[in-house]
Parts: C-alpha cells; sequence; structure tokens
C-alpha cells in the first residue's frame, strides 16, 4: 500500500472519503473544497439508515461537485465528546476495507481532535496492517483475497507533522507483516534454516545476527532443545538477534520466541483433524523477528536481544520418547512424560542461554504454548505470567493501549510441586488441571532472579479471527505490544 499526505486539495480519481459526527454536518473544509454535500449525505444517510456512529460507514456514488471521484464514501466518528476515546487505528482498517483495492483521497478533517497527525498516523497503521494479504501461493488470483488499496492519500492541514508520526509507525506495520509472513508460510517451506535464513535478513537493517547450528548447541549444552528436534529430519537452530542502539555496558532488555515449525506432537501425536494449524506453532519466534524488524527500523535507543529457538517436533525412529530424561543446559534434568509439551523445553535451554549470556535487564518470552491458555482465555488475551510486579503492570498497559491485551494469571509453589519427577528434577508436564499454569512453572525454573514474563499466545497467535485491522490467519500479534512496552519505558531520550 503507498500512503501519502497533501494539503487538502481536489481529487483527481478514485474515492473521495470524508468523516462526520453524530450529527451528520460535512466539515467546513469538506464543503469549501467541494461545494455543498451536506444535503446528500443526510438524504443517503436517512435511506441507509446511517447514524454516523464510530466506524459505520456510508457509500454513494459521488456527485459532480468534487470533480473525477468516483464514489464518496462517509465515515462516522460518533459524538465529539467521545472523540478522544475513539480507536483510529481501528478507523484506518475499517477505511482501508471500504476502499480495497482502489485509490482514495480521505479528508481527514477531524473536529474535536486535539492531535489530528497522531490520529491521522494511527488510521495510517490501520490501514498497513488491514492491507496485509498473503497470497503467494495462489495460482489464480481471483481466488485471494482483494487486493490492498493501490494508493491512500490523506488531504490534512498539516502534511509534515503527519508524515513525522507516520514515520514513527511505517517500520512497525512491517514487522508486524514480516511476522504474518512467517505464520503463514507451510513447513515444507519455513523449517528451522530456512527460518533462521530470514531472520538474517535483519542484518540490512543493521541488527547483528548469530545463527547456531546443531554443532554449536551440542557443544554449549541444549540438549533439551536439541530432543525436541532429533526426530525431523531438519536441524534445528538457534537465532540470536542483537540490536545495540542504548548506551554501551547498559543491560539489554531480551524477547525470546518458541519456534516449532511444525509440531506433530512427536510420540505423543496429536491427533489429525487440525493438525495443519501446527504450522502456527512458531508464532513466537515470528514475534520477536518482527519486533526486532520494527525496534531496528526506528533505531530504538535500547540495547535488545531477540533470541528464538527453531525445531521441528517429529515422531521417527529417532524422536524422544516418554520417559527419556534429558540434562538441559541449566544442569537441571528433565523427565519427558509428554513429546507433546515440547515447546517448554526449547524456551528452558533458550531462557537460560539468555539469562547466562547475556545478563539482562529483563527477559520476555512469547509461545503458543498451551491449549490450556484457549480454554481459559479464548482468542481475546494472552496469558501473562511473570515473577515481576512492574513488568507486568508495564506489560497490561501496553495491552491496553495497543489492542493486544494479556491477562495475568498466577504462579506459586503448590503448582510447581504438580511438575516434579519422581525420578528427575522436574517433569514436562503437570497435566490437565492448570495446564498454562504448570508449563510457566517449568519455564520459571531457568530464568532466576531475572525481572521475566512469560505470554502464552496460544490463543492470540495463530488462527486470528478476524478484524478490521486483521484478514489474516497469522495475525502477527505481539509486535505491537512489545514496541509499545519499549517505546514508553526502556527506550533512551
Amino acid at each position: 500500500m503507498k500512503i501519502e499526505f497533501a494539503a487538502f486539495g481536489p481529487v483527481e480519481s478514485g474515492d473521495l472519503v470524508i468523516f462526520v459526527g453524530d450529527d451528520l454536518a460535512v466539515p467546513p473544509a469538506v464543503s469549501a473544497q467541494f461545494g455543498q454535500l451536506q444535503d446528500l449525505v443526510r438524504r443517503a444517510a436517512a435511506s441507509e439508515r446511517f447514524k454516523g456512529k464510530p466506524a459505520g460507514t456510508l457509500t454513494v456514488p459521488a456527485p459532480d461537485s468534487i470533480g473525477p471521484a468516483e464514489r464518496l464514501v462517509v465515515i462516522g466518528l460518533g459524538a465529539e465528546a467521545e472523540r478522544g476515546k475513539q480507536d483510529w487505528r481501528n478507523l484506518g482498517g475499517v477505511l482501508a476495507g471500504r476502499v480495497a483495492g482502489r485509490s482514495a483521497t480521505v479528508f481527514a478533517e477531524l473536529p474535536g481532535v486535539e492531535d489530528t497527525a497522531e490520529a491521522v498516523a494511527e488510521m495510517a497503521l490501520g490501514a498497513r496492517l488491514r492491507a496485509y494479504t498473503f497470497d503467494r501461493y495462489k495460482t489464480k488470483k481471483d481466488d485471494a483475497e482483494p487486493d490492498g488499496t493501490a494508493h491512500l492519500t490523506f488531504a490534512v492541514a498539516e502534511p509534515a507533522a503527519c508524515l513525522e508520526a507516520d514515520a514513527r509507525r511505517a517500520g512497525l506495520a512491517d514487522g508486524v507483516n514480516l511476522a504474518r509472513d512467517l505464520v503463514n508460510e507451510p513447513p515444507n517451506i519455513l523449517f528451522p534454516a530456512e527460518f533462521a535464513r530470514r531472520a538474517e535478513a535483519l542484518t540490512e537493517l543493521g541488527v547483528e545476527v548469530e545463527v547456531l547450528g546443531e554443532d554449536e548447541l551440542r557443544r554449549l549444552g541444549m540438549r533439551a532443545l536439541l530432543a525436541v528436534g532429533q526426530g525431523s529430519g531438519h536441524g534445528s537452530r538457534v537465532a540470536i538477534m542483537r540490536w545495540n542502539g542504548g548506551t554501551d555496558g547498559q543491560a539489554p532488555i531480551a524477547f525470546v520466541g518458541k519456534g516449532v515449525c511444525f509440531d506433530s506432537g512427536g510420540i505423543s501425536i496429536k491427533p489429525a483433524g487440525g493438525m495443519e494449524d501446527m504450522k502456527g506453532d512458531m508464532a513466537g519466534a515470528a514475534t520477536v523477528v518482527g519486533l526486532m524488524h520494527a525496534l531496528a527500523s526506528r533505531k530504538v535507543k535500547a540495547n535488545v536481544i531477540g533470541a528464538i529457538g527453531l525445531t521441528e517436533n517429529m515422531p521417527d525412529g529417532n524422536a524422544q520418547r516418554p520417559g527419556d530424561i534429558i540434562r538441559t543446559l541449566s544442569g537441571q534434568t528433565v523427565e519427558m512424560v509428554n513429546s507433546d509439551a515440547e515447546g517448554r523445553l526449547v524456551l528452558g535451554d533458550v531462557l537460560w542461554h539468555v539469562k547466562e549470556t547475556y545478563k539482562p535487564a529483563f527477559m520476555v518470552d512469547l509461545a503458543t504454548l498451551t491449549g490450556a491458555i484457549l480454554v481459559a482465555l479464548g482468542q481475546e488475551y494472552a496469558g501473562l505470567f511473570a515473577n515481576n510486579d512492574e513488568l507486568a503492570d508495564r506489560l497490561l498497559a501496553a495491552g491496553r493501549t495497543t489492542g493486544e491485551r494479556v491477562w495475568r494469571m498466577p504462579l506459586g509453589p503448590e503448582y510447581d510441586k504438580m511438575i516434579d519427577s519422581k525420578f528427575a528434577d522436574m517433569k514436562n508436564t503437570g497435566g490437565r488441571h492448570g495446564g498454562s499454569i504448570t508449563a510457566a512453572q517449568f519455564l520459571q525454573r531457568y530464568v532466576g532472579d531475572v525481572p521475566w514474563a512469560h505470554l502464552d499466545i496460544a490463543g492470540t497467535g495463530m488462527n486470528a479471527p478476524h478484524s478490521e485491522t486483521n484478514r489474516s490467519w497469522g495475525p502477527g500479534w505481539g509486535v505491537r505490544l512489545l514496541d509499545q512496552l519499549v517505546r514508553d519505558h526502556y527506550e533512551s531520550s
């Protein structure tokens, strides 16, 4: 999608988009440029029962008074007193959906809005997110989703201010869409080595990327991660991404992602129905790559580590067996009682490596870890577990700002006992009850005293319900959440 910002002026072609409140009053700049539209809007609104409510839309053929435009699209803003609560990003998605595949001039005169530049930039972000499609494997484009808007021009009073506000978000949209691409890719294309190669592309933005192959992982002692992948024909990888935008010696902030490129369940094999969705079991790693892209694009003034454990969980003759005992990188031993509880084995080794090697100020991990979190929270919230109240509160606030919401779940010694093993230091699952909690308790044994948060994104990271800003199976969930966390609290001025 091409987005531009220009001063108020005539429409050359395509659609004209205007905004009205619940009083249906056409803004003055629109009337000054295009003549009297008030009567047309009121008559069309009465016919279509359009009330000017937030995100409501009305589309009519363009009158001669607005030149070569083909359609007039009217979008509601609701009551002026409520304008400060408007979700501008969502409104941008509504806008892009109504003019999909077309060019449009958006007269962004927004009565009652204090910071028009920020509102317009948020709409542009929402439009970019809505325009995303994943159709690279469609040989018949008629079967694909409608193309995104070819050209969107926001006509505004202060184009330079809008351009500056938009520049702070353009890389964020690209990061979300990169994460979406990764989640949507089929597993025969995006196996661990290929995933690592795509992470290496971040070097073009100045990110330092180190990829550890199986020999290096074996020398380091990441036996738990390697055990998960030993039944696959594709070797496991760990990719470490480093952005050095802060001061020398400043402790980095770290984000860790589960990257199981396909999860069959291993010997504890999953049911066949819906198993194709398990290509998305690497959504946590996809979020970390998308986040690193977003942060590097805006040259964030912070030192950031992104670490992803990449593997496949397959059931051949070399696969790990229920009953195996594994010595992890931390030295702790794990009795593997269910090979379909593999993500925590991957994360445990990577979390320990990041903690010991980089001494981070905090760690946040993301993983499509448990079906139990879907039972608890559905697809509306991700599960948040944390050993640090300040970090948890900051994630909750970032979720409210971005709409990528999280809900804090408990941790406690009673749950910890559920993963004690008779034969090893722990077992890799505590059974059905409290399944997402016992998975988080497992991870907590690998973070020590470092402030840490775990986001279980099994409900939000893949197979996402459609919204005004997302029409993709892979939503890129978490990139905006964590970018906001960094922006609000961890970026040097």
